[in-house]
């Protein structure tokens, strides 16, 4: 099978790729209105694009009408906003943050989820969320459909014992986040192996502990 993208629509271009290159990171993003209402959003189109500087990428699709989402006029506006990685105790809210609320509400408090005070920019960070990533807007990108915020991350927060600051390793094996497969369906990262191997040798199994 072959497909000219040239020859289909952008809902079908779309259809495809968000269904085939999967599964993705989802970054649950936290952005203030102009009211100062704690705005919160997921968005799949997301990932981190390098380490010197530390820069993540975040793509927003526009509505249908061309207008902006809360998320977008947020950060145009004020340059700043936080990016969370969701896991499995929180998924269910994470989702439920995508539900289009009037400008006023804050997704948070429509689904439980619980602020705290940022460090180094004033939207706040999910308590419940295992990772959060201060963020500066670095660059903006933007197409027919998207816009493309690059920010640099200026502070991490981690869940307590998450990491192992004498390594710098995570542990893994208390880290369970979920990706977006196709359509409205996830995945959990509970499925995982190790092809490291001795060469010559045959792959083993290795517990995901002692990586």
């Amino acid at each position: 099978m072959e497909v000219d993208f040239e020859q289909i629509t952008e809902y079908q271009r779309y259809k495809l790729m968000a269904s085939l290159i999967v599964p993705r990171p989802i970054a649950l993003v936290t952005t203030l209105g102009p009211d100062g209402t704690a705005n919160a959003a997921p968005f799949s189109m997301f990932n981190m694009l390098g380490e010197e500087p530390p820069i993540v990428m975040i793509s927003i699709n526009r509505l249908g009408d061309g207008a902006q989402k809360d998320t977008a006029a947020n950060i145009e506006r004020t340059g700043e906003f936080v990016v969370h990685l969701s896991d499995e105790p929180m998924a269910e809210k994470m989702h439920r943050c995508g539900e289009r609320l009037p400008p006023h509400v804050s997704e948070l408090a429509h689904v439980g989820l619980t602020s705290a005070p940022s460090t180094s920019v004033a939207p706040p960070r999910i308590v419940e969320a295992p990772v959060a990533f201060e963020c500066k807007l670095w660059e903006t990108l933007a197409t027919e459909s998207r816009q493309i915020f690059i920010g640099r991350v200026l502070r991490l927060h981690a869940r307590d014992g998450l990491i192992d600051t004498e390594t710098w390793r995570v542990r893994l094996q208390d880290y369970f986040p979920v990706g977006r497969f196709g359509a409205s369906f996830y995945v959990t990262t509970r499925d995982r192996f190790s092809l490291e191997r001795d060469a010559g040798k045959p792959a083993v199994s290795t517990p995901i502990d002692e990586i």
